[in-house]
């Protein structure tokens, strides 16, 4: 494989580059990558790049294959990509494009908690945060499922969940997709997926997922915060999981199957990797169908995370979450395939959006919206590292029409997790973010140092580049003050 260096680039403007579409034959659309010079350089290292040319090779997609700034390596797809296919010409759906945990996304909580509130608190509230909910690979949580109510969590999602008591109609209002995706379908999840899944609902897992108590230090358009119930020395809490498991299940089941759909459907792609079906095909329905009801378990899975946090703060703060006023800003997808409709060469065409690693970011106007927020734009949820800033920005009419409505998801990767370890050796994470205020706590030192914040690119760059590029349009600026992680 080519290295990066390799890979030419066309420079469009100081926020768009172009990998021409004849770099390699059978590209059947150019590459577009959202980034400046800066961080251009993070990519010499890994094959991002080439990826973004492989993922030009799927059947039936429609204009680009797309990076957003915080791209990197990653299975098939470099996280951080995007294509849209074209199911009435032939087009296909990639369980690479979505990743492994299907709908790992992020939700932002408000509080009417200041910082100076909380700051004496800090060391207890994570502490309970931390022994509350479970953190780490392979933990399960105390909201179990019983064999009858599986099937309702995979159709009914966050809905479910609400049903239960475990949140508020507000809630699914200000979740994507009202917290769960139609047409879910568990008969095409297999019973090692229903089993992984059965007790891991309310739990974070490993990686890069976290629960972080937050300040806001920073406000970019006053109107749009406000509208959003954000301000200045407000504390927030954002939560960063997925499907866990059963999500993961179903994409190794379902990889499966489409390696074996390559030779029946007669396509070729330049990396097994990116093994796909038609959409229109049998495998390709019941990946569809499968996907969703992993998407659905994720939606159902931070909510969960939600009210036990919720809980939470109630214990410490001595006050119900009502009256700390914990309301959801806002949860979106990040690992996700959805069909919706966009005008290509002047027809409306409903395409199948892969995003991997990447946030939906609508513009004011879009019906699918909560109506509190329509006039104003989706929030888009952009977190961090441990050690720096996370954001909240709002979408734009620019990637509706540019990036099929998507921005990035976070800061992106620079080390791997081995190297960030190797990286670590001789010191302490925690006691060097807890000089910086920042109060960690981890399932052991080596998932800390996997995480370190020099690991990821500066999402304040990253950041910038969306800014200035359109897609999205930043709102508030949060630092960490307090993060639990596997």
């Amino acid at each position: 494989m080519k290295t990066q260096t390799e890979v030419p680039l066309r420079k469009i403007d100081d926020f768009r580059w172009e990998i021409p579409r004849d770099y390699k034959p059978g590209m059947r659309v150019p590459g577009l990558i959202f980034a400046d010079e800066k961080l251009l350089k993070t990519l010499r290292f890994d094959q991002a790049l080439e990826q973004v040319a492989n993922v030009a090779h799927l059947p039936g997609i429609v204009r680009y294959s797309l990076a957003m700034p915080d791209i990197h390596w990653g299975y098939g797809f470099p996280i951080g990509g995007v294509a849209a296919t074209d199911p009435d010409e032939g087009g296909v759906i990639s369980p690479g494009g979505v990743g492994y945990d299907i709908n790992c996304g992020v939700r932002l909580v408000r509080t009417a908690l200041k910082e100076n509130e909380v700051r004496p608190k800090l060391k207890s509230l994570i502490a309970t945060l931390f022994n509350t909910i479970p953190c780490g690979v392979g933990q399960s949580g105390d909201i179990r499922i019983s064999g009858k109510d599986r099937k309702h969590i995979v159709t009914k999602g966050a809905r479910w969940v609400v049903a239960q008591g475990y949140g508020t109609e507000e809630d699914l209002a200000h979740t994507e997709a009202g917290g769960a995706l139609e047409d879910a379908n568990p008969d095409a999840v297999s019973n090692r997926a229903h089993e992984r899944g059965k007790n891991q609902l309310g739990t974070l897992g490993s990686g890069n997922h976290f629960l972080e108590v937050q300040v806001v230090d920073q406000i970019f358009d006053e109107v749009l915060a406000n509208r959003f119930g954000i301000e200045l020395n407000q504390v927030t809490m954002m939560i960063h999981s997925g499907s866990r498991g059963f999500g993961y299940q179903i994409c190794d089941d379902f990889l499966e199957v489409t390696r074996r759909a390559l030779t029946k459907y007669h396509i070729q792609v330049p990396d097994i990797q990116l093994a796909c079906a038609p959409v229109h095909s049998d495998e390709g329905k019941r990946y569809i169908g499968a996907m969703r009801a992993a998407a659905n378990y994720a939606w159902a899975n931070r909510q969960c995370i939600m009210h036990l946090a919720r809980t939470v703060f109630e214990k410490v703060f001595g006050r119900s979450w009502g009256d700390l006023e914990m309301s959801l800003v806002y949860d979106v997808a990040h690992n996700i395939a959805k069909f919706e409709k966009y005008k290509i060469d002047g027809k409306e065409k409903v395409l199948c959006v892969h995003r991997k690693g990447a946030t939906r970011a609508f513009p004011p106007g879009h019906t699918e919206l909560p109506e509190d927020y329509r006039e104003f734009g989706q929030p888009v949820i952009i977190p961090g590292d441990m050690g720096r800033n996370s954001y909240l920005l709002v979408g734009t009419s620019q990637a509706l029409n540019e990036t099929f409505g998507t921005t990035c998801h976070g800061a992106g990767r620079v080390m791997s997790r081995h190297q960030a370890v190797k990286d670590a050796a001789g010191r302490s994470i925690e006691q060097e973010l807890e000089k910086k205020g920042i109060i960690v706590m981890g399932r052991g030192h080596r998932s800390i140092a996997e995480e370190q914040p020099a690991a990821y690119k500066d999402v304040n760059d990253v950041v910038d580049v969306v800014h200035h590029a359109g897609i999205a349009k930043r709102v508030a600026r949060m630092r960490p003050m307090g993060v639990i992680k596997g």
